[in-house]
């Protein structure tokens, strides 16, 4: 199975199964010297971790970050760092049964297909469980980032046909952890529990829309022709499991408005270093021909409700080729937009270190005094 490394010069590498032993990734290519620890990466896995409330799989896992290498004495020392997450919680007995019948929605019939073998306990490698390594990874990219102004936000702008006002960068700062759904809008997050509540009472899934926003990015970030910056972003964010969409800024709207709207003006601001080129508004997402112009980066995704329901669903027997009904049993999230926030900010902190490597925004060797 080839496919499991993303990037280029920051290159990561995920590995495991969800009823496994554990899952993990090896990040190669991190600068040495960067300050870290398991506090910094298992920040970040708890926001993602399951069993956070009442709208997410009841299936009770620490995952506790473990680094093996890469580390000494509290920073980075240039070699390639793996991190990995022991599986505790794990109840597989409720997949025995559904050895030779893909679950419809789920990638068991093209794993199948495919491979002709595959690790059915949970969806194996096609489980969100693989998505742990890239949150870890994330982690440190973030550190990085940071060091250099770069923020990356998430938070839920739609749910279950529920739609957030428009928010500040401040409200989402504030407000997105504040509830399980991780929306910034605290009225439209009472809606969205409502709605997650109703579909899982009637054994059904609910799916949404994440906005993901990296203020502080400089101009001049992103390869043109196959490398852009919003290719990057697509492929990235395109590659969780759950994503069946992708838009930058205006994105699809774009494709009803006209030049004069969706042309961002060019203007000089003032700043502390004198005049600035900046733009009007936004619609460009912060990216012009695969290039960063200095704006926040602005991309979206569409996020398809949880396959796993217990409503009955048609499917095959594989072993004899007949066909069947099932309910799906375990433990299974009623709607994942508010866990793959920091999946999806993951993403767009992987693309934006690597890119900025690619375009000698950060060194590939030493971090230098700004690291201290």
């Amino acid at each position: 199975m080839s496919g499991n490394t993303f990037g280029t010069l920051f290159r990561i590498t995920t590995w495991g199964e969800s009823h496994g032993y554990g899952v993990g990734v090896v990040i190669d290519g991190c600068p040495a010297g960067l300050p870290l620890d398991e506090a910094d990466i298992q920040k970040e896995l708890d926001r993602r971790r399951p069993g956070q409330s009442n709208i997410t799989t009841p299936r009770k896992e620490e995952d506790k970050a473990e680094i093996l290498s890469g580390v000494f004495s509290g920073k980075t020392t240039g070699a390639p760092i793996s991190i990995m997450i022991k599986n505790k919680d794990v109840d597989s007995s409720k997949y025995e049964e559904l050895q030779g019948t893909p679950r419809p929605g789920h990638a068991d019939l093209t794993y199948e297909i495919k491979y002709g073998f595959r690790d059915f306990r949970g969806g194996g490698r096609s489980s969100a469980r693989e998505t742990i390594g890239r949150v870890a990874a994330g982690a440190v990219a973030k550190k990085i980032l940071a060091r250099f102004g770069v923020e990356v936000l998430g938070h839920v702008v739609e749910l279950g046909g529920i739609r957030a006002r428009p928010v500040s960068i401040e409200e989402i700062r504030e407000n997105t952890e504040k509830n399980p759904i991780r929306c910034a809008d605290p009225e439209a997050a009472g809606e969205m529990q409502a709605v997650v509540h109703m579909a899982k009472s009637e054994g059904d899934s609910v799916g949404g829309i994440v906005e993901i926003l990296a203020p502080g990015v400089p101009a001049g970030v992103g390869e043109p022709v196959f490398d852009k910056l919003s290719a990057e972003f697509a492929k990235g964010l395109m590659s969780i499991g759950a994503v069946k969409g992708v838009e930058i800024g205006a994105g699809f709207r774009s494709a009803l408005m006209r030049g004069s709207q969706m042309n961002d003006p060019i203007t000089l601001k003032e700043s502390t270093y004198g005049r600035k080129i900046s733009m009007l508004t936004n619609n460009a997402g912060g990216i012009l021909g695969g290039i960063s112009n200095g704006e926040i980066i602005v991309c979206r995704i569409a996020v398809k409700p949880t396959p796993s329901i217990s409503k009955e669903q048609c499917t095959v027997d594989m072993s004899n080729m007949s066909e069947k009904t099932i309910k799906i049993k375990g433990r299974h999230d009623p709607t994942i937009p508010p866990r793959i926030v920091p999946v999806a900010e993951a993403m767009v902190a992987l693309v934006l270190v690597d890119q900025m490597m690619r375009g000698g925004f950060i060194n590939t060797s030493i971090l230098g005094d700004s690291y201290s």
